[in-house]
Order: structure tokens, then C-alpha cells, then sequence
């Protein structure tokens, strides 16, 4: 079975695919469309979100990035990642070394090229109550956006009251608070605002969410390149999806201490993409890290956007992004997790 994935991988088989993914024991039917996706994630899954889509731009046609920084802000070193792309960081960011290296892995072909980013869709937002991300790091991700994204394309959210979270339209802490599980009490409604940017033309969202959480094996559908990751990752699929209507894939990235290892199944049932998923033919992947003290060394459960796993972490070449490309590939052929 595993050979029949790896085969189908090889072969780009990219565009809209039946496929049987056994998830929990039991069989589902999808017939999904993976010629272009999108991504989003908060905190090191806004940085993750942001480095899959350089990586990928020639794939990932959009993304919607929360309370996170420029590419490469950490140039492979913690050291550099806390004193300058967190909230250590009170002057004006220079993006002048973070700009050459992305010219260098274009020109190395370690990422695509970048002219296919032109045409992306991005979504940013940073809360004026956020005290994890400073404002010149999230406003440098904005301003090295604007060199890569045509302006009608850019959107730049900077002037709500939000902590360092997620916001949602009821769910969570206070909205001034940051604290798990990192969703914040709002009243607003990131997720339809981030889908309905990338998407256009979305139909409204019923009051609750109808789908299920699947139940995904990482290790088995990631490869190798899954090592650092948690064994399980879960996706949800809209009743529509399930009963072989085509749908897209929208994958987000959850931040430091929100994986489900943390704080369960929180954050991916009440963040609010769910609801519009079912509605719209979308799939939502959720890919998760592991906890671990030991090495690679990440005992808040982060996506690697420092370097932990290897020096090539940011590029396609990097492990994370290979794994969680690896995953959605791997829901368009036939599969098997271990739940």
C-alpha cells in the first residue's frame, strides 16, 4: 500500500482524484481536488503556513497568516528566532538579508519560483493587544509580502483589539487575553474572513458545523519526512465531501502548545473553519507536531520555522513541509491509517 502512495507521488498525480482513505476504522469516499490548495496557521503555524507557501507557490495558490513574521526571520538559529521574530523586536525590521536569501533558493531552485506568487492571495492579521509577535515583526511579513504579491491581492488586518490567538466570533478566552487553547472570544470571525478572501464567492455557514473529525496516520501518509511530526493528525471532512461531491483543501497549522497532544481536539473544533467547510466543498487538514524534550528539542510542540529538524527547513526540501505535501498528496490516492 505504502509503495502504491509513494508511486502516486512520484507520478504528480496533483489534480481531481477518487480515492478510499480509511481514517478511524472506516472507509470514506473523496474525491478531491489538490491541483491548487491553501494554507493558514497562527503563531510558528503562521510562520509554517508562510514558509509552505514560498516553498510551493507554484501549488499553493493563498494563505492567511496570523501573528507571525517575515520568511526566514530566523535565518536557522533560536537564538536569532527569540530576539528578533518574536516579541524582542522594537525597531524597524530590516528585510535586506531575509530578501537575498529568498532570491538565492529561487535561483538554487529550493523553492519555486518566485513570479508564481504574484497571482496568490494573502491574508494577514496581527492584534493590537498582541504581545507574543511585535508589530515590526508582523509588519515586516507585510512588507516583504508587498514585493512578492500584486496589491489587490494583499490584504493587512493591524487594527483590532486582539491578543495573541485565534479569534473567533464566541468561542475561547477574552479577547485581550492570550491563553490556552489560544482561541480568543471575539466576536469576529477570522476564519470566514481568511476563507472568504481566498475563496470567492463563498456560501454562508450553517450555525454548526455538520461534518466529521477524521483521524489521520502522519507517519504512514507523510513518509519519512514525517519523523519530527506527531504519529496522528486529523482532517475534517463536510458531509458533502464524504458523500463524493469534488472538494478542495484548506490546510492549517496550529501554533506552539495548541496541538492536539496539548490540548486535544479544542482548537480544531472551535477555530470556526469547520463550519464554513461544510458548506463550501472544503476539506480542512490538520497537521500536527509532537511535544518532545528530546531531540529534535521542542517542548512546546512549534512548527519548525528556526531549524530544529535540519538546515533546509524553510525550503521544499525541509522535512515538515515535504511531510505535510506528502499528507495531502496522499489523500488523493488510496491509503490506510492506523486509527
Amino acid at each position: 500500500m505504502r509503495k502504491l502512495r509513494n508511486l502516486a507521488i512520484c507520478m504528480g498525480l496533483t489534480t481531481s482524484l477518487s480515492i478510499n482513505a480509511v481514517v478511524n476504522a472506516e472507509t470514506v469516499e473523496l474525491d478531491l481536488d489538490i491541483d491548487k490548495i491553501t494554507v493558514s496557521g497562527l503563531s510558528s503555524g503562521g510562520y509554517m503556513a508562510n514558509q509552505f507557501h514560498i516553498a510551493y507557490s507554484d501549488w499553493v495558490k493563498g494563505a492567511a497568516i496570523i501573528a507571525a513574521g517575515p520568511y526566514y526571520c530566523a535565518q536557522g538559529s533560536i537564538t536569532t528566532a527569540l530576539s528578533e521574530c518574536v516579541n524582542k523586536q522594537s525597531a524597524e525590521f530590516s528585510l535586506d538579508v531575509l530578501t537575498n536569501q529568498l532570491s538565492q533558493y529561487a535561483e538554487q531552485g529550493l523553492i519555486a519560483p518566485l513570479s508564481h506568487l504574484q497571482d496568490s492571495k494573502v491574508w494577514l492579521l496581527h492584534g493590537k493587544l498582541d504581545a507574543k509577535i511585535s508589530p515590526p515583526v508582523a509588519n515586516a511579513l507585510y512588507q516583504q509580502y508587498q514585493g512578492l504579491v500584486k496589491d489587490e491581492n494583499l490584504t493587512y488586518i493591524k487594527d483590532k483589539p486582539f491578543a495573541h490567538h485565534f479569534p473567533t466570533l464566541a468561542t475561547g478566552s477574552s479577547c485581550d487575553t492570550s491563553e490556552s487553547p489560544f482561541l480568543g472570544n471575539c466576536n469576529y470571525d477570522a476564519a470566514g474572513e481568511l476563507l472568504n478572501f481566498l475563496y470567492p464567492d463563498l456560501t454562508a455557514p450553517s450555525a454548526a458545523s455538520s461534518g466529521q473529525i477524521k483521524q489521520i496516520d502522519q507517519h504512514e501518509l507523510g513518509g519519512d519526512p514525517a519523523e519530527s511530526m506527531a504519529e496522528k493528525g486529523f482532517v475534517y471532512v463536510p458531509k458533502s465531501c464524504a458523500q463524493g461531491e469534488e472538494c478542495q483543501v484548506h490546510v492549517n497549522f496550529h501554533g506552539c502548545n495548541q496541538n492536539a497532544q496539548t490540548i486535544g481536539q479544542d482548537y480544531i473544533k472551535n477555530n470556526g473553519l469547520n463550519r464554513w467547510a461544510d458548506n463550501n466543498q472544503l476539506i480542512i487538514l490538520y497537521p500536527q507536531t509532537t511535544t518532545s524534550m528530546m531531540l529534535p528539542m521542542n517542548p512546546q510542540g512549534c512548527w519548525d520555522w528556526w531549524g530544529y529538524t535540519d538546515k533546509n527547513y524553510a525550503t521544499a526540501q525541509g522535512k515538515q513541509l515535504q511531510a505535510v505535501k506528502n499528507i495531502v498528496k496522499s489523500l488523493a490516492v488510496q491509503s490506510k491509517s492506523k486509527g
